[in-house]
This record gives structure tokens, C-alpha cells and sequence, in this order.
């Protein structure tokens, strides 16, 4: 039995998180209720110390006091465990008491909250329950004070939710509650607050954050006497982190780059080190000059000098089209007309660069015109390339120490910039996407989207489709692959102990890529090959011939090249002239639009290279004590790993956080797409789209129209995906298209229309409705969606929720 005025943060173990914060804020100074801990050792010994506690309530006065529970999983940074574990309010009595701290224990056992630590990767084992026991304190109005705005991110302002008498109602959503945004301005006293007490709270809430260092969801009263009372401080485990500070006064704006490839989850500190200079590199390419930063292990480019600059303001949004789309497009719209963001008035002494220099400029356009001229020639150059970078990818004979094959890590790419590569991938691009300006008004977005289908070229394509035949020759052993899981099979292959499928040939030509590819940290398909298995599994419950992945392509060939001859008709009587450039750029763009995997294709090599030497290293280092396992040099910068290897820098520890940080990250169920330096998400303070009956809006990147069940899928290693079920996913990357071969159509929480998830999707001929704000959480896997690309939209049939058994009706590739 502890007072609350002894406890410590440090004494969690013995008081839980509850119990530990309220000791701070006491000692800090802060009115904190008067009360005493159970500690968790009465909780181990699974015995009340009633003498104790009948000892302690006398000296409490013996009047009413609340039973709180405080486990020791509680209160965390990444978990506040809010309202799920009890806590009893108006105990009077020794009896009651006694029953009420017996509950508290028991609801460490709640079906919910042992749900809860499952969500978080809690390991239930240790955790132990305190029990914290408070005067009562009978309230005038209570509620809760957040440090930061929860809803946008703003770490600039705070918000209260009030209400009169038990904070209980605001924290259950019983009761309506008043709801007060503070941004430093004098705050307006209306409801059950004046503006007196606001300004306590403001002040009581800055006291708190500063004492604790992160922003904090903090639980108050006033008494009738119009006293304040602290009466919890946690974190704030909901924000998305903020931006680092650069010490510069005006607002800053970041853009999300890593769903460019797909790819939402963090990446590993050796990636991003990495991942850094080779987007800064891209950029440089194009004439951008563009900062990257790391946030919450995701990739963000500081635009602040772009939407400050006269010139390219004026493009930036239209820049962002091709490869960032149209949720990018409305925060950054929205950055524009925000005032702090306008021009200076007098031109800025750094310069934003816009635009590729003279030299560049005349490189891409010698390089665009060429390909469009000649596309086969162009396209034999580019393969070529791609298999020169393939050999010299290898690292060179004679790395035999760590140093050696750190010096070969930091070697330049030679693949960035291959004008071989680069530049007939821009020519497609370009193809693609100029038609719907030319053809506006004549023909629709969706009719352009299946010109784009079926598009040859893709080594994306020819690498599912590959798999595809691998899993039409398994033979014999269909079922031992369709009933084993994807990871024993993995094992049994690396024992050599699997009959022989074919899979080394086909991992030969694509062991090198995975999901997430472009981060070092994440291992390829030929060091781990379960989402192969995985994903052979899902094609061996293809049955039906019609529903082959071949045979779906064939068709949407076809369907495209016939599309193309019909709209090139209508646009050249309508428009002669911009009919027959449009048709001229669409047949270019069949012929060259599918390069656009190939770029990062060929640069695949290198990072696997670049992986295994990395990995060398660290197997190195573990064997000097100064990492825990190989793995672990993935959760280093390149400087680190240097500075361990050459100066015997011991990394351990550092390691430990951030993986720690890592897997909390991993956990996040959405990111930004654009952040201000403040911590705002632009996407939070949009007024909201039109909301449509039944239906979530997005937008159609893939033509077409089809019913059937939902399957969200997190992760492609482990998706269990029926032949014609709707995938609905965060993002894809090319790491995730074996599954569209099964897919009766996509859903994405992110994207552009030329990105590598709709891109692949037209090629199969599936519809695609991208950029559907969390999509992931509102719809359920089994629910009967329609995903119609020609309105853009997802609709949940709820009549027909239940029924996870029914096939879904494909309309095909043209719009219905």
C-alpha cells in the first residue's frame, strides 16, 4: 500500500501506468485527489490486504472514493488502454471496497482488453494489475483536455469536451458534450465553462505536456466550489507524429512520397537512409528540388518552396497528377489558398527550381521524341539496359571484410538516371495521360482507361503471369500447396525438402522483389519466398477456365484494341485534327505505357545486392557483441553501420528503441497524405466530400463495374483471396499484383491513376476505384460491395452483408 503522493514514473511495475502518472502530477504540484495504491504485488499474490486498506480508507476520511484500475500495460505511449479495463466511482464502505478492487483485478481479463493487447502485440504474460483508490471528488463539470487537436494533428492548439456533473458521460459518449478548440486566442465562455476556466485548463494542459515532453489526453474536474482537479494524464497514442523542427518560423507542408510505390507501412532506418538520396536523386532528374524528411518512418517532401513560388504554384498541383493523384491534389489545393503559404512579396532569395535545366530539357526531349518515334527500338534499348544493370549489379569479387562492403553500398547507382530507361518510360506516361485533355467532352475518362487495359510490355504482368503457368504444372502436388501454410512450405523449400514445382527458375527471374521492395530492411522473395506460396495457394482455387488470369488479359486485350478503334473513329469526326494526334499518342501508348515498371525493375538488382552485403555486415557485427542478430543493421543508417564497424560503436540499445518504434508504426491503421510543420493533416480540416447513400466516393481508375464479397487484405504474404472476391487494400505495390490475377476488382485507400496498382489493374481488365478514404476500415471483408469506376464509387450492399458465400456478377472491362 503506496500513497499517490510517493509514487514515481518509475515505479510502473509495482502501480501500473495510472497509478505512476498521477504520482508525477502530484509531486509536480498539480491538485491531484488524495488516495493510496494496492500495489501488483497483492495482485500476484491474488490476495487483498484488507487490514491495509481498511486502515488507509479511514485515513482517507471514509467517504466516497473511486476504485480505478491501473495495470502495468496501461497508459502507454502507444496504448492507453481507454475504458477498457474497469474502475468503480462512489465506493462507500469497507465491503464495497474490498468488492470493488476485486473487479478492477478481474477486468484485466475482460474479453476486451485481452483483445486489446492482442492488437497492440501486448504479451499478456507479464502484465499485472494495481488498484488506485481515490477521494471522491463530486464535480460541477468534468471532461477531458487534449494538448493536442486529435482530429487534425494541430499541435498549436488544444481542445476540452465538457459536461455537467461525471466526466463519465464524456468519455462513454453517453451525453452531448461541449466542445471547446483553444488556439491561443482569448478563449469565448459558453456552456459549462467560462472563459476563466479555460484558460486554467490551457495553462494546466502546457504544464503537463512540458513536464511529461509529448502531448497528453488529460482527465479533469471542477467541484462545486469551482476548484480544479487533475485527475489523469496520459499520451495521446492516436497522433501521427509531427514533423521535425527546422527552427523555421512560417508553417511548412509535407507530401507523402512512399505511396508513389505503394508502399504505406515505415521503413526501416537503413531504408530510409538509403530511400533519401535515391528520391532526391529522381527529383533532380525532373528539375525538383525537393527536401525529404523522415516522419514516422514514411517518406515526406517539403513543398513549402514550390507552393511558395510564384512559378511553380501555378503547376504544382497538375505536377502531382501522374504519380501523387487526387487526394494529394485537394490537400495541396487547400495548402495553396491558405495565406501563410502566398508568395512573398518580394522574390525569396532561395529559389525554387521548378523545372529541368537547358541541358536536361533538350535530353528529354531528344529522349521522349525518339522513343515516341521509333517505340520498338526504343524498347528493345530499354531491356538491354535493364540486363546490363542485372549483371552489373553483382558485387565484385574480393569483399571479404565489412568495410569492403560498405564502401560497395555507398557506391553510386548506375542505374539512376540511364537515359536508356528513363526516358521512353516518360514518352508512355505522357502518351497515357495527355488523350483525356485532347478528347474532353468526347470521349470519357473510363473509355481511356480501357484503351489502357491489357497493356503489353509490363514486367509486372509477365511476373504474375508466370506464377500463374508455375501453378497450372503443380500436378500431383495441388494439394499439398493448397494446405499447407505458406510458411512451412517456405521452411521445407529452404531445406530442400519440397518436390521440385519450378519455383527456383521463376524465383531466379523475380526472387529479387517483394512488397514494400525499395526498403532494404524488408526481405525479397528469394530469401523468403511465403508470399509466393501464398500466393500460389490462391491461384490453385481458380476453377472456373473463363476466370484463367491468361485468358482475363487476352480479353482485355482485345477489348482495348477494339475501344481504341472506336473512339479514334468518334474523336476524328468530331475533333479531326485532335482525333488523330489523340490516336496517335493512345497506339504510343500501348505500345510504351507498360514500361513504367521497368525503370524500378532494373534498380531491384542492386538494392538485393545491396541487401546481402548489408546483412554481411551485420552477421559481422553480431559476431563482435555489437549487434543482437544480423537483421538488426536494417535499424541503422548507413553512418551508424560505419561507425560500428570502424570505430566498434555498440548499437544494441539503439536498435531495441526504434524497433520498437518500428512495430508500433507497423500498427497504424492510416497515414497523411500531406502534413503541416505544426502537425496538422491537411486531409482532416477538408470539408468533407458529398456523401453519396450507401456509397463511398473515390476515384474510377480502372474501367468497369462488379459486384461481390470484400476481402481486405493488410498484408499479401498471408491473404487467403477466393476467385472473384474485391480486394480492398491501404495501397499496392507490384509485390501485391499476384493477387489481382484472382481479383474481381480493387479498392485502394490511396493512388494515382498511373500508379503501379491501377496500372496493373487495367491491364487485367479489373475495375479499380483508388484514393477510397479508409475504405480498409469501413468496409469488412464479406460485405457484397459494387465497385464502379465509371461513377467512381464503392457501394455496401448491407441487405446482403451476411452472405460471405456469394460470387460476385463481372460486367468486364467496359463501363456498364
Amino acid at each position: 500500500m503506496i500513497a499517490l503522493s510517493e509514487l514515481t514514473a518509475d515505479m510502473v511495475d509495482l502501480v501500473g501506468g495510472k497509478a505512476a502518472g498521477l504520482g508525477e502530477m502530484a509531486r509536480s504540484g498539480e491538485r491531484v485527489p488524495e488516495g493510496f495504491c494496492v500495489t501488483t504485488t497483492a495482485h500476484d499474490l491474488g490476495v487483498i490486504p484488507q487490514a491495509e486498506v481498511a486502515e488507509a480508507y479511514e485515513r482517507l476520511g471514509a467517504g466516497p472514493v473511486a476504485v480505478r484500475s491501473s495495470a502495468t500495460a496501461e497508459d502507454l505511449p502507444d496504448a492507453s488502454f481507454a475504458g477498457q479495463q474497469d474502475s468503480v466511482l462512489d465506493v462507500t464502505g469497507v465491503t464495497d471496497l474490498l468488492s470493488a478492487i476485486r473487479r478492477c483485478w478481474d477486468s484485466l481479463h475482460h474479453a476486451r482488453v485481452v483483445a486489446y493487447r492482442d492488437a497492440h502485440q501486448i504479451d499478456h504474460r507479464p502484465v499485472r494489475m494495481a488498484v488506485i483508490v481515490q477521494r471522491m471528488i463530486d464535480p460541477a463539470a468534468a471532461g477531458v483536455l487534449f494538448t493536442a487537436n486529435p482530429l487534425t494533428g494541430c499541435r498549436t492548439e488544444m481542445m476540452v469536451e465538457a459536461t455537467a456533473g461525471l466526466g463519465a458521460a464524456v468519455v462513454d459518449g453517453s451525453a452531448a458534450v461541449d466542445r471547446y478548440v483553444l488556439d491561443g486566442s482569448p478563449p469565448a465562455g459558453s456552456g459549462v465553462l467560462t472563459a476563466g476556466q479555460l484558460d486554467e485548463l490551457r495553462a494546466a494542459g502546457r504544464r503537463l505536456q512540458d513536464h511529461f515532453g509529448r502531448p497528453q489526453d488529460i482527465e479533469w474536474a471542477y467541484d462545486r466550489q469551482g476548484v480544479l482537479w487533475l485527475l489523469q494524464s496520459r499520451p495521446i497514442t492516436t497522433l501521427f507524429p509531427s514533423p521535425p523542427d527546422t527552427g523555421r518560423p512560417a508553417p511548412r507542408v509535407y507530401l507523402e512520397f512512399g505511396h508513389v510505390q505503394g508502399m504505406l507501412q515505415p521503413v526501416t532506418p537503413m531504408g530510409m537512409s538509403t530511400l533519401k538520396s535515391l528520391v532526391a536523386a529522381m527529383l533532380a532528374a525532373l528539375g525538383l528540388t525537393v527536401e525529404i524528411t523522415d516522419i514516422g518512418g514514411r517518406l515526406y517532401g517539403d513543398l513549402t518552396d514550390l507552393a511558395r513560388s510564384r512559378s511553380a504554384r501555378k503547376r504544382l498541383v497538375k505536377l502531382m497528377a501522374v504519380d501523387f493523384g487526387p487526394r494529394a491534389q485537394a490537400a495541396m489545393e487547400h495548402v495553396l489558398a491558405d495565406p501563410r503559404f502566398a508568395p512573398p512579396a518580394e522574390a525569396s532569395p532561395r529559389r525554387a527550381q521548378t523545372g529541368p535545366g537547358l541541358r536536361t530539357g533538350l535530353r528529354a526531349a531528344t529522349g521522349i521524341m525518339r522513343a515516341l518515334a521509333r517505340p520498338e527500338v526504343a524498347r528493345s534499348r530499354l531491356f538491354r539496359e535493364i540486363e546490363r544493370l542485372k549483371v552489373g549489379a553483382a558485387a565484385p569479387a574480393g569483399l571479404a571484410t565489412a568495410a569492403d562492403r560498405l564502401r560497395f553500398v555507398r557506391a553510386e547507382d548506375p542505374s539512376a538516371g540511364s537515359d536508356e530507361i528513363v526516358w521512353p518510360i516518360v514518352a508512355g506516361m505522357l502518351a497515357a495521360a495527355m488523350p483525356a485533355a485532347l478528347l474532353r467532352g468526347v470521349v470519357s475518362r473510363d473509355e481511356i482507361n480501357t484503351v489502357l487495359s491489357g497493356m503489353p510490355h509490363n514486367v509486372t504482368i509477365e511476373m504474375d503471369l508466370a506464377l500463374w503457368r508455375l501453378s497450372r504444372q503443380v500436378g500431383e502436388h495441388r494439394h499439398l500447396l493448397l494446405t499447407t501454410p505458406p510458411q512451412d512450405l517456405a521452411t521445407a523449400y529452404a531445406r530442400g525438402a519440397l518436390p521440385d514445382i519450378g519455383l527456383a527458375a521463376f524465383l531466379d527471374s523475380y526472387g529479387h522483389r517483394a512488397a514494400a521492395e525499395v526498403d532494404l530492411g524488408v526481405p525479397r522473395w528469394d530469401e523468403d519466398p511465403t508470399p509466393v506460396f501464398a500466393m500460389i495457394a490462391n491461384y490453385l482455387r481458380v476453377t472456373d477456365p473463363e476466370q484463367a488470369p491468361d485468358r482475363r488479359f487476352a480479353r482485355a486485350v482485345a477489348t482495348a484494341e477494339a475501344t481504341l478503334e472506336e473512339i479514334v473513329a468518334r474523336a476524328r469526326r468530331r475533333r479531326p485534327v485532335r482525333g488523330r494526334l489523340a490516336g496517335f499518342l493512345l497506339r504510343r501508348a500501348r505500345m510504351l505505357a507498360g514500361l513504367r515498371e521497368a525503370g524500378k525493375f532494373a534498380g531491384l538488382y542492386r538494392l538485393r545486392e545491396m541487401r546481402r552485403q548489408l546483412l554481411l555486415v551485420g552477421a559481422e557485427l553480431a559476431g563482435r557483441g555489437l549487434l543482437e542478430q544480423p537483421g538488426d543493421v536494417m535499424f541503422l543508417t548507413l553512418d551508424e553501420a560505419h561507425a560500428a564497424v570502424h570505430d566498434g560503436a555498440d548499437h544494441r540499445s539503439t536498435v531495441a528503441a526504434r524497433r520498437a518504434v518500428h512495430q508500433r508504426e507497423l500498427r497504424r491503421p492510416s497515414v497523411p497524405v500531406a502534413v503541416l510543420s505544426d502537425g496538422t493533416d491537411v486531409e482532416a480540416v477538408l470539408a468533407p466530400a458529398p456523401a453519396l447513400p450507401g456509397a463511398l466516393r473515390g476515384v474510377g481508375a480502372a474501367a468497369g463495374r462488379t459486384t461481390g464479397p470484400a476481402r481486405v487484405v493488410h498484408d499479401p504474404a498471408t491473404a487467403h483471396v477466393e476467385p472473384g472476391d474485391i480486394l480492398v487494400t491501404p495501397t499496392t505495390d507490384p509485390g501485391w499484383t499476384p493477387l489481382f490475377l484472382t481479383a474481381a476488382a480493387l479498392v485502394t485507400e490511396t493512388g494515382a491513376v498511373m500508379a503501379h496498382g491501377p496500372t496493373v489493374a487495367r491491364e487485367y481488365g479489373i475495375p479499380a476505384v483508388i484514393c477510397v478514404r479508409d475504405a480498409t476500415q469501413k468496409i469488412r471483408t464479406g460485405q457484397i460491395i459494387t465497385v464502379d469506376a465509371a461513377a467512381g464509387t464503392v457501394s455496401i450492399d448491407s441487405a446482403a452483408e451476411s452472405e460471405t458465400t456469394r460470387r460476385p456478377t463481372i460486367s468486364g472491362a467496359r463501363p456498364s
